[in-house]
């Protein structure tokens, strides 16, 4: 994670990785939502933590499923139902249930399609926010499967090349393939230049946006470091930023997210979609209906090698791939505890007292 995320080591309160997750149970049992999927939704959240994404983790995340639960925009207890499938495929209403609790049953559905057929794709519809997106492609790794995931997350931030307004959200896709020595390859990237989640992260810690990171209002991007604005005073680039860096293919990229998540699901496209009913696609590919599973992970083991063995450019101490970092931080996470910031223990301390839970961090 860039300096710009970090909790600095002043503000940081080491929480255990049980006391994270009975804690954050708690809370979701609170809201209503069923033990076996409040401890479902912890687990999401939790993974996105230790895997040092604390931008979809509890720090960002836990408080505003509290306010959409209490509002009424979200449903603890969503009848899910299968809309549409056939052998390889499905595709489910998620009743307005948030993707944490929805979109698992979706990606074990479609590695049970994947398990016989060699592939399986299910779209979700009318589902609210998913968490870390890497968190389904994982699943897939203990099948010894390669997973998949994209969602149409609404369309009021990013801005297409050389657009004025914005057409979609920041539209992430997800891959996750398995390896044998190494570490998994785990790839989850916003098509946006940052995960607007991550700024969130910005303005607890008071470190400044980067050149090109957003926006101003008319879709011109802001060149300069600033601080983070406040939502609905900025848009969002594609990642690239600008035409010339690439910004295209960011651009390229949302568009598949939202027809793959938003338009085959029936969902619609993301900028159509109401309030948080929101889309998202998982697909599994079963490695042996293609090749050995031992070949697959000899030969990824190959490709990992090749690139954590080479010698560093000028000024750097090693080279890593998708996942890797990410994989170290958890193991350490793990050890040590999770690094909260002090101002989302206050407030998870402040919102036991309120719901009478009777859990303290640390």
């Amino acid at each position: 994670m860039l300096k710009h995320f970090l909790v600095p080591e002043a503000d940081q309160v080491l929480v255990s990785e049980s006391a994270a997750r009975e804690g954050t149970q708690a809370v979701f049992e609170a809201m209503g939502v069923p033990p076996d999927d409040a401890a479902l939704c912890a687990d999401v959240l939790i993974t996105s933590d230790l895997r040092g994404c604390e931008s979809h983790g509890i720090s960002n995340q836990l408080r505003i499923y509290v306010n959409q639960y209490r509002n009424g925009g979200v449903n603890p207890t969503p009848e899910v139902r299968v809309v549409r499938e056939s052998a390889v495929s499905a595709t489910l209403d998620a009743d307005l249930g948030i993707g944490l609790q929805v979109g698992p049953r979706a990606m074990e559905m479609a590695m049970d399609k994947a398990e016989e057929f060699g592939m399986g794709a299910v779209g979700v519809q009318r589902c609210g926010h998913v968490g870390m997106l890497a968190y389904y492609p994982m699943m897939a790794l203990e099948r010894d499967m390669v997973g998949v995931c994209m969602v149409s997350a609404g369309g009021h931030i990013q801005v297409p090349t050389f657009g004025s307004k914005p057409v979609f959200g920041t539209h992430p896709i997800a891959w996750a393939a398995p390896a044998g020595n190494h570490p998994p390859f785990v790839f989850d990237v916003a098509t946006t230049q940052v995960a607007a989640n991550k700024i969130m992260l910005t303005r607890r810690i008071g470190s400044k946006l980067e050149p090109g990171w957003i926006t101003d209002l008319n879709g011109e991007p802001i060149t300069e470091r600033v601080d983070a604005p406040g939502y609905g005073k900025f848009f969002m680039p594609s990642f690239g930023g600008t035409r010339e860096n690439g910004s295209h293919k960011g651009y390229g990229f949302a568009m598949i997210a939202d027809i793959m998540s938003g338009i085959l699901s029936g969902n619609g496209p993301g900028f159509m979609a109401p309030g948080n009913e929101l889309s998202q696609f998982v697909m599994a590919f079963k490695i042996d209906a293609f090749v050995e599973i031992s070949e697959f992970k000899r030969d990824m083991d190959a490709l990992i090698d090749k690139i954590v063995n080479m010698e560093p450019a000028p000024g750097h101490e090693r080279v890593y791939y998708a996942g890797l970092i990410e994989h170290e931080e958890a193991e350490k996470r793990r050890a040590e505890g999770i690094p909260y910031h002090r101002e989302v223990v206050d407030w998870f301390n402040g919102a036991s007292d309120e719901l009478n839970l009777n859990l303290r961090w640390p």
